[in-house]
């Protein structure tokens, strides 16, 4: 299974090469991905998102240069904007929803440990907790037995967009990011390092081989191969979003 780290990249960019990369799997014509990026600022619905989760009107949401999404994953409503880790695998299940779910989350919470938090899963509200405060976000949707979406990790972005809905349809839910939980003391590392990191828990978790994903210069079939776009360009190893 290959991962690539994206770089900064519009969500319905990811949400459309996502589908895309599921076909492909779907149909046996590519490889299982994993996608890791940081977004523009974006609330996103779920299939379970109300009208009355989202506490801003639509001249606010422009006012503050936020975007408006409904998705296919479950849950409700979650805000993704500049210094959170987001990451998609498409992949086949290996076993039921709630164990992918759980793998994905005990990586995370790996990689989380390992810089000194303690993040705990909780079933009732899914997620990985801090205390009473969610640190990451999780959410998928499964067709044909592959799943795609995944999670959301705050790492060192301003939380005030989730001010604007109610979190995970939650009213007074907490949320919290990494550089609060680590304290002054500490700094988290870049996202694109975190990426690589949770990439590496994740293969452990989920019982696959993660590898980073090639160059195009030294396997120009590669992207062809995996069911990429033409809008893909892979270079040094890292896959950068560019206008079609």
């Amino acid at each position: 299974m290959f991962w690539r780290w994206l770089g900064r990249v519009p969500f319905a960019e990811t949400a459309r090469l996502q589908e895309r990369l599921r076909e492909a799997v779907i149909r046996n014509e590519g490889p299982e991905t994993a996608l890791f990026a940081e977004h523009d600022p974006v609330i996103t619905l779920g299939r379970s998102a109300e009208a009355a989760h989202v506490l801003a009107g639509s001249g606010e949401l422009t006012r503050r240069g936020i975007e408006l999404a409904s998705v296919s994953r479950g849950g409700a409503a979650t805000y993704h904007g500049p210094g959170q880790l987001v990451g998609y695998p498409i992949m086949r299940l290996r076993g039921g929803v709630l164990g992918h779910l759980t793998g994905m989350a005990r990586a995370v919470a790996t990689v989380l440990a390992g810089l000194g938090v303690q993040a705990d899963w909780r079933r009732d509200a899914p997620g990985l907790w801090v205390g009473d405060a969610k640190i990451c976000a999780f959410g998928v949707h499964v067709r044909h037995r592959v799943a795609m979406h995944g999670f959301a990790l705050n790492v060192n972005g301003p939380l005030a967009g989730f001010d604007l809905i109610v979190p995970c349809g939650r009213p007074g839910a907490k949320t919290i990011s990494l550089v609060q939980a680590l304290g002054p003391a500490a700094s988290p590392p870049p996202l694109h390092v975190l990426a690589a990191r949770v990439a590496s828990a994740m293969g452990d978790a989920l019982g696959v081989v993660m590898q980073p994903a090639v160059e195009r210069s030294a396997d120009p079939a590669f992207v062809r191969h995996a069911g990429v776009p033409n809008d893909i360009e892979m270079s040094n190893g890292i896959t950068t979003m560019i206008e079609a």
